[in-house]
């Protein structure tokens, strides 16, 4: 008898948030708990992702570090989800034939289906795109904490000559916008305090309303400010060509969106941008960027690059270089280019990689010299943030976020605490977190009040 499932997850929000449904989606059919280590579960499944180097041959190393568990407990079922999954298809079985069932980012719901045919020695791969029929089949979302990402819209329709996307995920479909309210008001009833729309080109949501007509982005931001318990509203990711006024117009008059924006740029060249088939310029971009700080004049920003992209000259990288200076990005996730199967840019000329791995070394260093010059700047200052955890390295720690997604580890002996904002102290930037000092709790979740704690 089935009694747990372990699942690992690699890649995107995208694909924490199928993690997650996936794991509600199971619960409610077979009654699995998920638990964190693979010797305790009876299913292993592996959400895979196509973004990184070497997808699939780390996919299929992982997949082999399963089977030894297959040969130790002969009931275990193995599966493989997500996007290389959806690239893969019959590859993945033919290649690992210990693997009883493959399922596609848009046929996760057909899991409980494929994990029957799998117990009865069945395996079966199901990568269709089916659209709609995921979100409507899954159960209600179960809240894990006072955060909660919810998938607004899926797929891509831009396909930039470097993105595999388009060809795992399919093209842009929007759920409906009385769907996600729906979603959104019943995780706020379960204690979520802060939401995060995803989608790969989240800004691109048109979602058809009941009474005719469709909404954008803005629009759900504007009703979603309106549930109650609900204090904070993030969305990501975004592309610079749908990122609108009204967008900008949102965070002007809505506070409870963040003073954090991702906008991937990937390159401070026109010529590269040209080639990745980007759709947008560098002026542009930059043009958006100057009319939300007009609005928004402390806002957060962080970015992507991809660097080493075919044809890129050292006057294309010395351009990146350039936009990361001016812009002043407080974070910035940048990766040397490395070709996808099926997309244009994987048939051009590569580069050497002695030279990817040089000029990333160097745009590298300009966006961490950044980015520890706005932690070094919030120290001394009170910032409000959500608590959302125990902090991971024990010590009797609190955990949660600043509006501009940085993490904060403070003390505190109260665990009642966990799920409301509070103010806290900045008191030391560290690499890659901050420590702080709890200042003030609110007296419930969804209010403004605080209540001083004592010294």
């Amino acid at each position: 008898m089935l009694r747990t499932v372990y699942i690992k997850t690699y890649g995107c929000q995208m694909n924490e948030y199928d993690s997650t449904r996936l794991a509600d989606l199971l619960r409610e059919s077979h009654g699995l708990t998920r638990v964190a280590d693979p010797a305790l579960a009876d299913v292993l499944l592996v959400n895979s992702c196509s973004i990184r180097e070497k997808a699939e041959e780390k996919l299929f190393s992982d997949l082999g570090r399963l089977s030894e568990w297959k040969g130790l407990r002969p009931g275990v079922v193995i599966g493989v989800g997500g996007c290389v999954a959806s690239q893969e298809g019959e590859e993945i079985r033919r290649r690992a034939p210990y693997v009883d069932l493959v399922f596609g980012p848009q046929t996760l719901h057909r899991v409980p289906a494929l994990l029957d045919d799998a117990l009865a020695r069945k395996p079966r791969v199901d990568i269709a795109f089916v659209e709609m029929e995921k979100f409507d089949a899954l159960p209600e979302p179960r809240a894990e904490g006072p955060r909660a990402f919810v998938s607004i819209m899926e797929g891509c329709s831009k396909y930039c000559s470097f993105c595999v996307v388009p060809y795992t995920r399919g093209q842009e479909f929007s759920r409906p916008f009385d769907d996600v309210l729906a979603e959104v008001a019943s995780l706020a009833e379960q204690g979520v305090r802060e939401v995060t729309f995803l989608g790969q080109n989240v800004n691109a949501y048109r979602g058809a309303r009941a009474g005719g007509g469709t909404a954008d982005l803005a629009m759900l931001i504007d009703y979603v400010n309106e549930i109650e318990g609900i204090g904070r509203i993030r969305f990501t990711t975004s592309h610079p060509l749908d990122f609108d006024d009204g967008l900008i117009e949102a965070f002007a008059r809505i506070p409870k969106l963040v003073n954090h924006l991702h906008l991937p740029v990937q390159s401070g060249s026109n010529a590269v941008l040209a080639r990745m088939k980007r759709g947008h310029t560098v002026e542009a971009y930059r043009d958006k960027i100057a009319r939300l700080r007009r609005v928004r004049p402390d806002i957060s920003l962080s970015t992507d690059f991809i660097v080493g992209f075919p044809g890129e000259t050292e006057e294309d990288f010395a351009a990146t270089l350039a936009l990361a200076e001016e812009l002043a990005f407080d974070l910035s996730y940048s990766f040397i280019y490395s070709p996808r199967p099926g997309t244009p840019a994987a048939e051009w000329p590569d580069m050497e990689r002695a030279i990817k791995e040089e000029r990333l070394a160097r745009l590298q260093a300009v966006n961490l010299a950044h980015a520890q010059s706005v932690s070094r700047a919030m120290v001394g200052r009170c910032e409000r943030i959500l608590i959302d955890r125990e902090a991971p390295r024990g010590r009797g720690d609190l955990s949660g976020r600043t509006e501009n997604n940085r993490v904060v580890n403070f003390p505190s002996p109260r665990r009642d605490v966990i799920g409301r904002f509070a103010t806290v102290e900045i008191t030391q930037a560290l690499p890659n977190s901050l420590r702080g000092r709890l200042v003030a709790v609110e007296t419930a979740p969804a209010s403004s009040i605080l209540t001083p704690m004592a010294s």
